[in-house]
């Protein structure tokens, strides 16, 4: 469990710090904050195997890289956030919202490597309440508050019906470990309601479709940080987590939940794309581009097998580089415009601001699939995984959607681009590290999907 003890020593060691260093702070917290996930990030880089608490915990080699990637993530985002934990409003709070960042990691990570349910649940619930802390984190302003309300409701509705459909499972296995509850599984119908039940209940933290409604109102209230955070750490580990648990429990159900998550996945994915297309607050616009990527997510999941998890941990990957650096660029933007996040804010922002809208372009292009940005080839392994399996007709869904997608992401390169503004953007200059974050995902978009090694370490890694 190295991945989860370094990770409480660095939450204690920001505990420490924020008590000790003075106002005002927010800098050294995240200079310091920084550094430690850059050594956790070291320290965790080679993948390890192992289990605890008598196979409660299971450490596998694909839940270790997975853990890498959404401690990179956590990286990223810490990078990004020191302009907003600079106002004056957020003044002093920023040991608060690295507590509660990395307190949600560690569930992330326990979630991960569950091997029972019990264990699986407490990550979860691990994950979810400071999430809404740092949703409602502005909590002066009305929006905020309003969307860490709409967000631990739905978190309470959703874990209840999980809950109450793993004590169906229990009931009917008479164990809650993984390894001894997937032979006993026999697809009866209380399992079968069980399993529909789990699969609502964390269908709820992947913002799948029909569980979807609270993702928009969440984002456009949360922080742009926090809203980067949720759409991608957050959304990737419950990912994995529900294809880990699909394969490792319900795999002998297979027939039974394959047809769901077909339903489901079309619906996600056609309803995020237009509802998209309606958005003119670009955070709304990227809640609902979330939900659809969150379809092309799970449709690694769909294919039930290495190849299937191999392609899902490689999109979860590419979504990171691409969507961290539209909500830094958003974060950025946002700072100088009086909290603007209309997308009329960025009509001209290419003649004020050429690098930002440079940047902003090429994650949009990878979101959308366009050749030869690492989004491309994100959406092409997910594809291909599901193809093999069988489900051709969801795959042609999904591309024709993938279509679709492109005009949505170019409202906002036209309005960079093309649409004209008296009063564009004036130029400015962000600070260090927030350019270097921005840069990092950018560069991650380009190179990423030049590498084509990283996805054959992937599939030759080990299933969770």
């Amino acid at each position: 469990m190295q991945a989860e003890v370094s990770l409480v020593i660095i939450l204690v060691v920001m505990l420490l710090a924020d008590l000790i260093i003075r106002e005002p702070g927010h800098r050294k917290l995240q200079i310091l904050g920084c550094i430690l996930m850059a050594v956790q990030l070291a320290l965790n880089i080679v993948p390890a195997e192992g289990e605890a608490f008598g196979g409660m915990y299971r450490s596998t080699e694909m839940a270790s890289v997975v853990k890498t990637v959404l401690t990179a993530g956590t990286l990223l985002v810490f990078m990004q956030a020191g302009e907003w934990l600079g106002r004056e409003d957020t003044r002093g709070k920023a040991g608060e919202f690295y507590m509660l960042t990395l307190s949600t990691l560690l569930g992330m990570f326990l979630m991960v490597s569950a091997g029972s349910f019990m264990l699986f649940y407490i990550g979860l619930e691990l994950a979810s309440i400071p999430m809404a802390c740092l949703v409602a984190f502005d909590k002066r302003r009305h929006h905020s508050a309003e969307a860490g309300a709409k967000f631990i409701l739905s978190s309470m509705f959703s874990s209840a019906l999980m809950l109450y459909g793993l004590s169906l499972i229990y009931g009917t296995c008479g164990t809650v470990y993984f390894a001894d509850m997937a032979a006993q599984l026999t697809g009866t119908p209380l399992q079968v309601m069980a399993m529909v039940l789990f699969f609502a209940g964390l269908g709820f933290k992947v913002s799948l479709v029909p569980f979807h409604m609270w993702t928009p109102d969440v984002y456009q209230g949360a922080p742009t940080p926090v809203a980067g955070y949720l759409s991608v750490i957050s959304k990737g580990a419950a990912a994995f987590a529900m294809a880990a648990v699909l394969l490792k429990v319900f795999g002998g159900m297979v027939h039974d939940w394959s047809l769901l998550l077909s339903i489901v996945i079309v619906l996600t994915i056609t309803v995020g794309n237009v509802f998209a297309i309606l958005q003119s607050d670009l955070k709304r616009f990227m809640a609902y581009s979330s939900i659809s990527q969150a379809g092309y997510i799970v449709l690694g999941a769909l294919a039930g097998s290495g190849q299937g998890m191999a392609s899902l941990v490689y999109y979860v990957i590419i979504y990171i580089a691409a969507n961290l650096a539209v909500f830094g660029i958003i974060g950025i933007v946002e700072q100088h415009t009086g909290g603007k996040t209309d997308r009329s804010v960025y009509a001209g922002l290419y003649q004020t601001n050429p690098r930002l809208a440079f940047g902003m372009t090429l994650a949009l292009f990878s979101l959308a699939g366009i050749p030869p940005f690492a989004g491309f080839f994100s959406k092409f392994f997910v594809f291909a995984a599901a193809f093999h399996a069988g489900h051709w007709l969801v795959v042609f869904l999904a591309l024709v959607n993938t279509i679709i997608s492109l005009y949505y992401y170019l409202l906002v390169v036209k309005a960079m681009y093309i649409t004209p503004s008296d009063s564009p953007v004036p130029a400015f200059r962000t600070d260090g590290l927030t350019r270097a974050g921005v840069l990092v995902c950018v560069a991650g978009v380009v190179v990423t999907g030049l590498v084509s090694g990283l996805y054959g370490l992937l599939s030759g890694a080990a299933l969770p």
